[in-house]
């Protein structure tokens, strides 16, 4: 009983972790149209993560960091939308958004390097480079609990909005001939994923593929609509989290970093993904 009062925080945040960055992916992919697009598309991941190094730099306590964390991965989308619209065209345009977002993204790659250059090697540093690669070690029993309100919040509305958001799928022309706004539409969507995707690596660190192949996996077994994609994405993406974060605990004497493990793990499943189901988009 004391063993899992321990770990039931650490569990229901690695599934809300899971469903947060599927959900998010399957969102993101669906508004930008492209099977290949991830929850850091627009540079939400590095932003948090400089947040976070940032955070560890100037040692502020653990709550701190991952505040620091939330505010700037937000934060990065907000200023990769304000570029897009006042220098290359607007935020509507979607090429315009993912240009800035990488651009955007390597500015906060620069800034995390700096730090690290900057930090004390003994102390500071590992703690960086832990919390970059991914982990729920340092989860507590508050955590979860905060993650809950930023999940939803950018859930609902891409539940809400499940049946416009699956006329994006149609193209420009054809969701527009429906009544649609697309482009007011598209940037609901990047908001509330944003949200979603800022809010699990406030609490995880970074940790990727989840976002890019459990969207896949979804689409093969229930087919292109978004309306039925969305919660098997979310629930797949909540068990795969799971199960990863028990091997992470489990195949070595010291705890494996998650963000390597969804690597070594995804990118196989992925491209397997891929090989059998080149399809299932659209």
């Amino acid at each position: 009983m004391v063993l899992l009062n321990i770990r039931l925080p650490r569990i229901a945040t690695a599934v809300l972790v899971g469903a947060a960055l599927a959900g998010a992916g399957s969102a993101y992919q669906m508004a930008f149209r492209n099977p290949l697009v991830s929850p850091d598309i627009l540079g939400v991941s590095a932003g948090a993560g400089l947040g976070a190094v940032a955070g560890i730099f100037f040692g502020l306590p653990v709550w701190g960091i991952q505040a620091a964390a939330f505010a700037t991965g937000l934060a990065t989308v907000g200023v990769v939308m304000a570029v897009a619209a006042l220098a290359m065209g607007g935020a509507r345009d979607t090429l315009a958004l993912v240009l800035t977002g990488m651009a955007v993204g390597a500015l906060a790659g620069a800034g995390i390097a700096i730090f690290k250059v900057l930090a004390d090697p003994d102390n500071q540093l590992p703690a960086m480079t832990f919390w970059l690669l991914g982990s729920l070690a340092g989860v507590r029993s508050g955590d979860a609990v905060v993650l809950i309100p930023a999940i939803i919040v950018g859930l609902a509305p891409l539940v809400l909005l499940r049946w416009r958001i699956g006329t994006l799928a149609m193209g420009e022309d054809e969701a527009r001939a429906l009544g649609i706004d697309t482009s007011r539409l598209r940037i609901v969507v990047i908001l509330t994923a944003t949200l979603m995707t800022a809010a699990a690596v406030s609490a995880a660190g970074t940790i990727g593929w989840i976002g890019l192949m459990v969207p896949h996996m979804a689409r093969l077994i229930a087919g292109p609509r978004f309306d039925r994609a969305l919660p098997l994405a979310l629930i797949l993406g909540a068990t795969l989290m799971l199960g990863i974060d028990t091997v992470a605990r489990s195949v070595a004497t010291t705890e494996l970093p998650l963000g390597v493990l969804t690597a070594v793990i995804g990118a196989p499943v992925f491209l397997t993904l891929l090989a059998r189901g080149r399809k299932s988009w659209g």
